[in-house]
């Protein structure tokens, strides 16, 4: 609920800044009126991710919405998720592409990647207490990242956190033979 009203207050504000920056010019090198300017700058505040790397606002609108699920093995719903249906699901609306439904496999659909080579929309993948891989997530900037975790639900957690460094296994970037087309009928 709470969610919902601080959502609906920043579309009333950006709503509202636009309106009135109308008659403005442009100030350090960004028009007033942005209201995608004023998104960034709130997703970069609640989301403790740098304003310059939000970039994709459908993505973080996309997780800002999710924010709070429950973590539940199998599911694929708000009211109940796992870490590969988050981040299949993240694929399929933000990006537009199909990826399988479990970490393992998502894996292999990707170019693997070091931490230092991450971007945002990558994936990042962890093998938490296991040979293999177990957990993965979308990177976000900044280090940080978002994820269902099975303690705490859809959250967004640092990677240089001891927990998720001491388990990290590699980034990944889906491959291009993977995306789908995109076509407008």
């Amino acid at each position: 609920m709470i969610k919902k009203f601080l959502f609906s207050s920043l579309i009333a504000i950006c709503t509202f800044s636009a309106a009135f920056a109308q008659t403005k010019t442009k100030e350090s090198g960004k028009e007033l009126n942005d209201p995608d300017n004023l998104a960034s700058q709130y997703f970069s505040q609640v989301m403790g991710v740098a304003v310059d790397a939000t970039s994709n606002l459908k993505l973080y609108k996309f997780i800002y919405e999710w924010i709070g699920t429950p973590y539940s093995y199998g599911g694929s719903s708000k009211r109940g998720i796992d870490c590969s249906a988050f981040t299949k699901a993240i694929y399929d609306k933000v990006f537009n592409t199909t990826i399988r439904r479990n970490s393992r496999d998502i894996f292999s659909m990707v170019d693997p990647l070091s931490k230092e080579d991450l971007k945002e929309g990558d994936l990042v993948f962890f093998k938490i207490k296991s040979r293999s891989i177990s957990h993965v997530g979308i990177y976000l900037g900044d280090n940080r990242f978002a994820h269902a975790s099975s303690s705490r639900g859809v959250v967004i957690s640092n990677l240089n956190e001891p927990y998720y460094s001491r388990y990290f296994y590699k980034g990944g970037r889906v491959l291009e033979s993977f995306k789908k087309e995109f076509t407008v009928e």
